[in-house]
């Protein structure tokens, strides 16, 4: 039977399938990284109060990279290059989605409205986040190899989205609500066609190390199409709704170090 959990489990057992995986996931949360210490670097002088939580975010996904690099190594694996077509984080970027990376590298302050854009955009990849890890914690949480790391990376996702809600909902009670919701609009469309995009990239790749057959490419492919008719429908929803998380404060304070795996 074909399920969330065998085919996570088949890339698992594959020393080239689980390279891949493990790469793209160490690239795009080193590059999340990046982002977020940037960000933290040039946030404007009205909102100096939010630069520690921004670069906690940063040391955070920085800390993952090094956790699925970790992984590779335990199983003396080297990261493996990752297809273009694969990579969130620049297919995001391309599609105009967050802070342009040439903004970044400059040293000319952000404006408040670039941290609403930030913010907006982390809520929507924080959300995707924190249900993938959300997935991987329910069925793996107690693996040997890689239980431990799902459910710090888990924990962590979570607290990522908690923080975007209850930063969000505090511009939006100083006045910003309304550009807050149209780029969380903007930003929520644009991603469930790059998930999409991803996914079925992803799988391929996958597939052709795996050697699947064309038929369970091809329902697998069905799927991912599914959920996008789904998410383009009315899932996208649950992305721009604002709720104060149960847990305030969940960035504040230093990151926690990422583990040993060897």
């Amino acid at each position: 039977m074909l399920s969330a959990k065998s085919l996570f489990q088949e890339i698992l057992d594959n020393d080239e399938s689980y390279r891949l995986f493990c790469s793209i996931a160490a690239s795009g949360e080193s590059q999340g990284g990046w982002e977020n210490a940037r960000i933290a670097a040039l946030v404007p002088e009205s909102e100096r109060a939010l630069a520690p939580k921004i670069a906690r975010h940063g040391a955070d996904e920085d800390k993952h990279g090094r956790i699925f690099n970790a992984l590779m190594k335990k199983r003396g694996l080297e990261p493996v290059e990752v297809p273009p077509d694969t990579d969130y984080t620049m297919l995001l970027e391309r599609h105009g989605i967050g802070l342009a990376h040439d903004k970044l590298k400059g040293d000319q302050p952000l404006t408040v409205r670039d941290i609403v854009t930030y913010l907006a955009h982390s809520r929507v990849t924080e959300q995707r986040a924190s249900e993938q890890m959300d997935l991987l914690r329910k069925h793996f949480a107690d693996h040997p190899d890689i239980g431990r790391a799902v459910r710090m990376i888990s924990a962590d996702e979570d607290n990522h989205l908690a923080y975007c809600h209850e930063e969000l909902l505090r511009f939006a009670h100083a006045g910003h609500g309304r550009a807050i919701q149209r780029a969380l609009r903007e930003c929520a469309l644009a991603e469930i066609r790059v998930y999409r995009d991803v996914s079925l990239a992803v799988m391929a790749h996958m597939g052709r190390l795996l050697g699947w057959s064309r038929a369970r490419a091809a329902v697998l492919a069905a799927g991912i199409h599914a959920v996008y008719a789904y998410e383009r429908a009315a899932g996208w929803r649950r992305m721009v709704t604002l709720n104060m998380p149960e847990l305030r404060g969940a960035l504040n304070g230093p990151a926690t170090t990422a583990p040993e795996f060897a």
